[in-house]
Order: C-alpha cells, then sequence, then structure tokens
C-alpha cells in the first residue's frame, strides 16, 4: 500500500503518483481491466466445521440454510451454508471485559466466484445477516441472492458492550478498521475449503458506518477489493458526531420546553424545505418535488431571505430571527470558537421535514448509544466514566472545542487517535484500488442529516485533483435528491448499485447514471412512507454521476418516469 510522505502529499499529486506534473495525458496508461468472476459449487457445508482451520479463529458452526428460509421482497434467497465463528478471543488488560470478533459467513450452494464483506452500521456490536446490501432502502436483491459469498461480523465487541467498549484500545481499532484486516483472509480462505478455490473477484459494501468502514477499507485494504460500495458514509465520523452535538445545543437553546425539537419544530421545518423547493424545484427544468441541481440550489436559496421571518410568535409560518441566526450556521458548518470546520457544511434539500431527518437531529444527538455515548467512551482520551453517564448532559453540557481536542489526543493507553483509527489514512489518494483497476461507486441522500452529501463531495473533488481530472476512471459518486440517511426522504430511493459496480469492475461498463425508484403503495421492497401522495408510487429517476444532475428533456412530459430524463 502506498503511503506518501508530508512532502510528497504537499506536492504536486500528479509527480507524486509518477503521472505528468501538469495533469493527465493522452500518453497516460490505461487503468486495468479486471477478468470476470467464474462460479463452482459447494462442496460440503457441515463437513466445514471440523475440517476449516485458520489462526486466531474458531468455528462453532456449519449449518445448511434451505432455499426460501430468507427472503427479500418477497423472493426466496437460494440455498446456502451459514458458518459462524470468532477470531481473535482475548481478555481486556484494560476493562476486564472478554471479546472476539464474531461473524457469520453465508455461502451459495450455487456460487458466483465472488466475495462480499458486509461492512455494518452504527457502533457495530452485532452480527448482522450476512446478505450484502446492493443500496439504498427497500431492496429487490442481495449480495446473497445473486450468489456471493458474504460475511458480516460485530466488529469485535458485543451489544452488551456498547459504547463502553472503547474503553478498551484494542477494541477502539478493531471496530476503526482492524477487524476488516482480520475477517479479510480467514473469509478467502474459508471460500477456498468450500469451493476448492478462493473467491475471482472481492466487494466490500455498507451504508453509514458501513460507508465508513467501505471508505477506509479504499486505503487500508485496496489490495483486497475490486469493488467497493459506499452509501452515505461517516467518512470522518468522530467529527461529524461532534458536529451533530453542537447542533443539539444550538436547537437546545432554541427550545420552548425540555424537548430540542421544539426549537425547529416539524412545521417549521416543512416550512424551509417549501421554500428551498420554490427556489430550486425548477432548476433542473421539472417541477416535480425534487431538487436535482443541489450546488445551484445553495446558490440560489438563503434562509434569511427566502423564509419569512416572525413578527411575533413562532406558529409554522416562520422564523424567529433567533432561529434564524442558530440554524444558518449549522447548515454552513461547525467551527471552533477559533473558526476552524469540524465537519461539514450540509445542503438545505426538501427532505428535511421527515421524521428520520428530526430522529439523528434531536434523538441520537443526545442519546448515550449514539453520538454522545461514542464520543465519551470510543473516541475521545481519556475515556468518559460510564458510572452515572448521561448522554443528553453530555451532549448539552460538553464544551465543543474541548471534545473536538479530546478526538485528537494520545495516551500511554490509547496511543492511537480516533482520527486515526476511525477514518481514511490519507483521504486525498486511492492508489492502491485505482491503480490494479478496483473500483469505487459512492452515493449519498442530498437531505442526509448526520452525514453530509457536502463531504462525499469534497472527497470526489479532492479525488479528481489527485489524479488530473480523471476520478471518474475509477469513482463515481451518485447524489440521491431528498434522501435522508441510507434510505427514506422524499425520494427515489430503491436502487441496485452492486450490479453496476460488478459489471464496471469484471467488464469496464462504467455507469453514467443508476435508475432508482420511489417506494410508494404496493412496492415490495417495503413503502416509504415519506413519498409524496402526489407523486407515482412507481415514480423513476436517473442517479447520475457527480457532477452531472438529472434534467428534464426537450419536450418530455412525463415527470414520473426516468426515460424523461437525461444527465447532463
Amino acid at each position: 500500500m502506498i503511503r506518501l510522505s508530508n512532502a510528497l502529499r504537499t506536492a504536486p499529486f500528479a509527480l507524486a503518483l509518477g503521472l505528468a506534473a501538469c495533469g493527465g495525458s493522452d500518453e497516460e496508461a490505461a487503468l486495468p481491466q479486471l477478468s470476470a468472476a467464474t462460479g463452482a459449487t459447494l462442496r460440503s457445508c457441515a463437513g466445514l466445521a471440523g475440517s476449516f482451520s485458520f489462526a486466531n479463529t474458531t468455528i462453532s458452526a456449519a449449518t445448511d440454510v434451505a432455499a426460501g428460509t430468507l427472503t427479500v421482497a418477497g423472493q426466496p434467497v437460494p440455498a446456502h451454508c451459514r458458518v459462524t465463528g470468532s477470531m481473535y478471543p482475548r481478555t481486556s488488560s484494560v476493562d476486564g471485559q472478554t471479546y472476539a470478533i464474531a461473524f457469520e459467513m453465508r455461502l451459495p450452494v450455487n456460487w458466483n466466484g465472488r466475495y462480499f464483506y458486509q461492512a455494518n452500521g452504527g457502533t457495530d456490536g452485532a452480527v448482522g445477516t450476512a446478505t450484502g446490501g446492493v443500496g439504498g432502502g427497500g431492496p429487490l436483491t442481495n449480495a446473497l441472492a445473486q450468489g456471493f459469498a458474504v460475511i458480516s461480523s460485530d466488529a469485535g465487541h458485543n451489544g452488551a458492550q456498547n459504547p463502553t467498549f472503547g474503553i478498551d484500545p484494542q477494541a477502539r481499532q478493531d471496530y476503526g478498521y482492524q477487524a476488516v484486516g482480520k475477517l479479510t483472509p480467514m473469509a478467502k480462505g474459508l471460500i477456498q475449503a468450500a469451493y476448492g478455490k478462493g473467491p475471482d473477484r472481492s466487494y466490500l459494501g455498507g451504508c453509514s458506518n458501513g460507508g465508513r468502514h467501505a471508505m477506509v477499507a479504499i486505503e487500508r485494504y485496496g489490495d483486497q477489493y475490486d469493488g467497493i460500495l459506499v452509501g452515505d458514509p461517516g467518512t470522518v465520523l468522530p467529527r461529524a458526531a461532534i458536529a451533530n452535538m453542537a447542533g443539539a445545543q444550538a436547537y437546545s437553546a432554541l427550545a420552548t420546553t425540555t424537548d430540542i425539537s421544539t426549537g425547529f419544530t416539524q412545521p417549521e421545518r416543512a416550512l424551509v424545505s417549501k421554500a428551498v423547493l420554490a427556489k430550486c424545484d425548477a432548476l433542473d427544468g421539472a417541477t416535480d418535488g425534487l431538487v436535482q441541481a443541489t450546488e445551484s440550489c445553495q446558490a440560489a436559496f438563503n434562509l434569511d431571505r427566502d423564509v419569512p421571518t416572525c413578527t411575533g410568535a413562532r406558529d409554522g409560518t416562520c422564523l424567529s430571527a433567533a432561529q434564524k441566526t442558530a440554524i444558518a450556521p449549522l447548515f454552513a458548518g461547525v467551527k471552533t470558537s477559533s473558526g476552524t470546520l469540524i465537519y461539514s457544511s450540509f445542503p438545505y434539500d426538501a427532505g428535511l421535514a421527515t421524521n428520520g431527518w428530526a430522529s439523528w437531529k434531536f434523538v441520537n444527538s443526545i442519546s448515550t448509544a449514539r453520538d454522545p455515548g461514542a464520543i465519551a467512551f470510543i473516541w475521545q482520551v481519556p475515556p468518559a466514566d460510564p458510572t452515572g453517564f448521561d448522554g443528553r448532559s453530555f451532549a448539552l453540557g460538553s464544551n465543543i472545542d474541548k471534545l473536538y481536542a479530546a478526538i485528537q489526543a494520545t495516551s500511554t493507553v490509547y496511543v492511537e487517535n480516533a482520527l486515526s483509527f476511525m477514518t481514511p489514512p490519507h483521504i486525498e489518494q486511492a492508489d492502491t484500488v485505482r491503480n490494479r483497476g478496483g473500483k469505487v461507486m459512492i452515493y449519498h441522500g442530498t437531505s442526509d442529516p448526520i452525514f453530509s452529501s457536502d463531504h462525499s463531495v469534497s472527497v470526489w473533488k479532492t479525488w479528481n485533483a489527485t489524479y488530473a481530472g480523471k476520478a471518474a476512471d475509477f469513482a463515481r459518486l451518485y447524489l440521491v435528491p431528498g434522501m435522508n440517511h441510507c434510505s427514506g426522504g422524499p425520494s427515489t430511493d430503491q436502487f441496485d448499485m452492486l450490479t453496476p459496480l460488478v459489471n464496471w469492475v469484471e467488464k469496464g461498463q462504467a455507469p453514467d447514471s443508476v435508475v432508482a425508484a420511489a417506494r410508494g403503495t404496493g412496492n415490495p421492497g417495503g413503502v416509504n412512507t415519506d413519498v409524496p401522495a402526489t407523486w407515482s408510487p412507481t415514480r423513476t429517476r436517473p442517479l447520475c454521476t457527480y457532477p452531472q444532475v438529472a434534467r428534464l428533456k426537450a419536450g418530455a412530459t412525463d415527470l414520473e418516469s426516468a426515460s424523461s430524463f437525461s444527465c447532463q
């Protein structure tokens, strides 16, 4: 894996990477094209429990699972073998707790020759069913149903240890990145034992914290994975959590009761969303309840100008001057008292009025199980004392500057700080994946309330600068208008990005767009209650590769069909 020195990181990237110093050229070598995977048939399931051996690994069971035991969107998942086990059992010398990396792996009887690492969300701590997400909400398929061998893990701690597992320094590192590194060679070895051959192609994907795992894997494990699917990533998660807690403090100061959501009520959020649509909906040529031209919208919309200011009591038809003063900086990006941007700006969009948006801003921001607990126990140095800890008090009473310093601190016990073990070491480069022919697809909802799509845009732009304007040769970003965190919101949030990723990796078919559908009444993957009643329940849209935008074609009139739009 390439590591750039500080000198090289500040030198022109093209020179550091061995490209033309002034950018790419026609003579620049094309990126390698990886070959397609070929499948195999499972030899035996039950025998794996006794025959498979790998260092620091215990297999607890290998069980045949009949076709239809699992379903996706009402369709049966084919027959497969479920293998459960654990790696690296130990007792912590710091907190006295026992730890291990628990996992399950599902091996299809009829295997397609591919391996999928399912990166899970939140603070991990649970072995999710190893099916392999394909992106968005209400999936109609998954990696296991498509014939992938899929692994899932708890990343080195169990649910009962959440979030205080962070008191143990090794558990912090396993959660941050080391569990992926430990599980990957074992999983490939298990595939070899099960089929008589290892995987021809390997993929990793996840959303939220799973998206963070994916972003970290691009650099740390780019030699192990050919295709990486990144959803709404918490790429610099500790920074985002602090920014969200700063938001909780601002909303609490505006609140009319102890419920901080009264600082920015649902009618008020709906008011802002409608104002955004009034200024921005038609920028893509179609007045359809979706803001496709997200960047143009930020220039067009102004909270102070475009939302009425209350002259009397707050009643849902206006925002008070105090609200505007407090809320605008949250969208612009929370800063320290000295002006350092902690995380990112957030785009104004149409999905602010949903319960999904509110839960992250007003519940998870003060919950021990979410942002406050993660900062207090997993990321800051030293960790807080769990005795009597109260997430709400910690969130609303902490000094933001001190928290920002604490997540960057180390000690003799905690030798790696949170920004090291939780984030990509060199976010500006993706050499290992890129140079060997690997591909990356990122999707991000523009109404995500916790991890901003603006941040994913900034990462992609950084890559594009690093690789002389040719980031799209290996990495593509797809903004999902209206979508909240990983799913939901007034959006077309149902899509399969794994299939086009495979076709790009193995066939060289670069995906200029991906068709996404709304999940209205009757959707087999599950109904999204945020879909407006004025939309067709089966509305479709192209998700365009950034910086292109889905615009209404000249003469097109059907606002419910993706065929009426083109990426421009």
